[in-house]
């Protein structure tokens, strides 16, 4: 495959500016498409060249295939960066680009099929080694199915959409009582969020932690892994903060499980970054799903590991292979990430509007990606992060104190945001000792709120 002339970047916000930014590193042309809403976002103004590809509303412009490939045809880009989220993990999408001679910078449509479909990636990683969470053999597709599984893998299990994400179509179910309610409403909330109806079940875990592995592989059967993420704390299934490497776990098990999925993308000749998220309670990892696309939480990963990801994204794209052997990857330090969203810190209402003052913290160990600006006003419709702090020192001690001075510096003005929630919870005391897993931030926010 030759080189990479120009990249089409199919994306928005600070996802776009962070890969536009690589693109000008590695001296490859950029191209920024925009909705007409965007029309003054930072990554339109860095870019050297951009195209508006519709109106506000994603469907008719990022979501928008025929656009997106004709702004392609239009600037001569010979590839395209799908970000996150839009159509990062849209099968058809790759299929669509490898068709008119784009480059994907990603993994290839059969493995975005294989892993978007919750069944069948379950499946596809028993198969190639990893630990899964007890359940359903495929879809439960009858009350007597729901009913029956239920018995075989225990009380409380749990109902998923096997097309989900967002928590969308996913119920607990705590007993025989609960249960057809919960696989009913399921159903009915896939249908409606994913026009697929099917939903699969599994043992629900207690208090588990959200641990992920990213993985990068040369789609030629080489493959490494990075470490691993700790996700755990959310709301309503959504990330908040996350940092790496997991106060949870010893190096001993950091590179068994990291092993353990290096080992299944070999196999699976996978291609490009990828995130194979677990949960994990008492020593076990249990399989939930595979992203195929870089993740939102990237930076600690290159925080920790000096790789750069996105660069390293571009050049197996390229077929120039990765430019690291597992021996060579080495983790420093630890490294936290918030997600600031435009969003009342403690309802979590959306908060567009114009910013009227922005001032962002710096120094030593201090990341900002973020597409935000004085002056610059966010619009109403898309997602509410507005940018990313990472924080990076020599241990988590040292990565906390940092996390709070820049907290504490970090002005955003005119708009509402999540920074006085970091702000308590970097002060807290379970964060402080690592103590925490997937409903402690929710359960946190139950008690300060009433």
């Amino acid at each position: 495959m030759p080189m990479i002339s120009k990249i089409l970047i199919a994306n928005r916000g600070e996802i776009a500016l962070r890969v536009l930014r690589a693109c000008k590193e590695l001296g490859i042309a950029s191209v920024a498409v925009h909705s007409t809403a965007d029309a003054d976002a930072m990554h339109v103004r860095l870019a050297d060249e951009s195209v508006c590809i519709g109106p506000p509303q994603s469907r008719e412009s990022y979501l928008n295939i025929h656009q997106i490939v004709a702004a392609c045809e239009i600037t001569g880009a010979d590839a395209v960066h799908p970000g996150y989220g839009f159509l990062s993990e849209n099968a058809k999408f790759a299929d669509i680009l490898e068709a008119h001679g784009i480059t994907f910078i990603g993994p290839t449509a059969e493995h975005i099929r294989i892993m978007g479909d919750k069944i069948t990636a379950k499946t596809t990683a028993q198969q190639l080694g990893i630990p899964v969470v007890p359940g359903s053999d495929g879809e439960v597709k009858t009350e007597a199915d729901a009913l029956r599984t239920a018995r075989e893998i225990g009380y409380p299990v749990l109902i998923k959409a096997t097309a989900g994400g967002g928590g969308r179509g996913m119920k607990v179910a705590r007993t025989e009582e609960d249960l057809i309610e919960a696989w009913t409403t399921a159903r009915t909330e896939a249908g409606a969020a994913f026009g697929n109806e099917s939903v699969y079940m599994e043992k629900y875990l207690g208090k588990p932690r959200h641990i992920e592995i990213q993985v990068f592989g040369d789609g030629e059967g080489n493959a490494i892994h990075l470490g691993e993420r700790d996700c755990s704390l959310q709301r309503r299934h959504q990330k908040v903060w996350e940092e790496a490497n997991s106060p949870a776990l010893n190096v001993e098990q950091r590179m068994k499980i990291g092993k353990i999925c290096a080992d299944a993308m070999k196999k699976l000749k996978y291609r490009g970054a990828g995130t194979i998220e677990f949960l994990y309670e008492n020593g076990e990892f249990y399989f939930i799903e595979m992203n195929t696309r870089l993740q939102v939480e990237h930076p600690v990963t290159e925080a920790i590991t000096g790789i750069d990801l996105v660069h390293e994204q571009i050049r197996v794209a390229s077929g120039g292979g990765l430019s690291v052997t597992q021996d060579e990857v080495h983790f420093h330090g630890h490294a936290i990430e918030c997600r600031i969203n435009a969003e009342d810190a403690r309802t979590f209402v959306p908060s567009p509007g114009t910013i009227t003052h922005f001032h962002a913290p710096g120094g030593l160990g201090v990341r900002i990606d973020s597409g935000a600006y004085q002056g610059y006003r966010i619009p109403p419709y898309y997602d509410s992060l507005i940018g990313k702090l990472i924080v990076h020192g020599r241990t988590r001690v040292e990565c906390m104190m940092r996390l709070r001075r820049a907290l504490d510096e970090f002005v955003v003005d005119g708009i509402k945001t999540t920074l006085p929630l970091f702000q308590d919870l970097v002060s807290n005391q379970d964060i402080a000792n690592g103590d925490y897993d997937i409903h402690w931030l929710e359960d946190y926010l139950a008690k300060t709120s009433a």
